[in-house]
């Protein structure tokens, strides 16, 4: 029940009847005992600004941000962690108690996180990225700072590839190389030299009528045979990426594990307290059922 004591939190969307994470922060606070509530609230774009100062107002201890407010939410924000300025992208805020709100983005460590926990080898990885949105951005930057020794952005816009490029680059330490669809060649050899494959477009989503053609159109056989491959979509739990690598007897994990440990880490921001990842994870999985 709410009452004076409960620590109010959300999650900002337009719209936001989709999201899965009241299901995951409701489950950690009851399996810690928190009095804790997790409220989806709609945002309409036109009124962002005024729902960021209604954290202040009503002492919410922090929000998630999703879709379509990520880049724009940071304009009224008192500060913005460095990677998330860098990634252009916030996806959480917090309400820090001398008022200041901060914006933070959990998606670049939450993937790094669940990768290791999937036993995926980060060190010195060569990754093939596909994809030059959001995802990709936080993705770039989460697995360059964990030690990749190369990143490849490839994407159907070249021109979108380079501006990640050119923009990451001096961030992460210039671990990052731009491809172009048409680069044929070269984008030969880099699948061939590739050991983690990133799909971070949103090509395989449920729903998707050219899913399977996207996966057919690339080259996975040239794949080496201890490469990973880790889609970010996690509806359906089996893209057509992961089935067409799972076919090569390729080692695939799923988005679900980021979108836990993004989760987990904003409950942590916010609660001070560990969060409990497999109970997430459940409650998630349930949910998706």
């Amino acid at each position: 029940m709410i009452d004076a004591d409960t620590t109010l939190l959300g999650i900002f969307g337009w719209p936001v009847r989709h999201s899965r994470s009241p299901v995951m922060h409701h489950a950690a606070a009851r399996a810690l005992g928190l009095n804790v509530a997790y409220i989806p609230f709609p945002v309409d774009p036109a009124r962002l600004g005024d729902a960021v100062r209604g954290v202040r107002a009503l002492g919410l201890r922090g929000v998630n941000v999703t879709l379509p407010h990520k880049e724009h939410v940071m304009a009224f924000l008192d500060q913005v962690h460095p990677d998330a300025r860098a990634i252009g992208a916030v996806n959480t805020l917090v309400h820090e108690p001398d008022g200041t709100l901060l914006g933070e983005n959990t998606d670049a460590p939450g993937l790094v996180r669940s990768l290791e926990e999937a036993n995926v080898p980060l060190d010195d990885a060569r990754v093939l990225l596909l994809g030059a949105g959001g995802a990709a951005r936080a993705a770039a930057v989460g697995l360059c700072r964990r030690g990749a020794a190369e990143v490849v952005v490839v994407a159907r816009r070249r021109e979108q590839c380079d501006v990640l490029v050119r923009e990451l680059n001096p961030v992460v330490g210039g671990h990052l190389r731009a491809l172009g669809e048409d680069d044929t060649a070269a984008l030969r050899d880099a699948y061939r030299a590739t050991t983690l494959l990133v799909q971070a477009t949103s090509a395989t989503l449920h729903g998707r009528p050219d899913a399977q053609a996207f996966a057919d159109s690339l080259p996975l056989e040239l794949l080496p045979d201890h490469a990973r491959v880790v889609d970010l979509v996690y509806q359906p739990r089996i893209t057509s990426v992961m089935a067409r690598a799972q076919a090569r007897g390729l080692v695939c994990v799923d988005g679900l594990g980021m979108l836990v440990h993004q989760g987990a880490l904003a409950f942590t921001r916010w609660t001070g307290r560990e969060a409990p990842v497999d109970v997430m994870r459940a409650a998630l999985e349930a949910s998706l059922a």
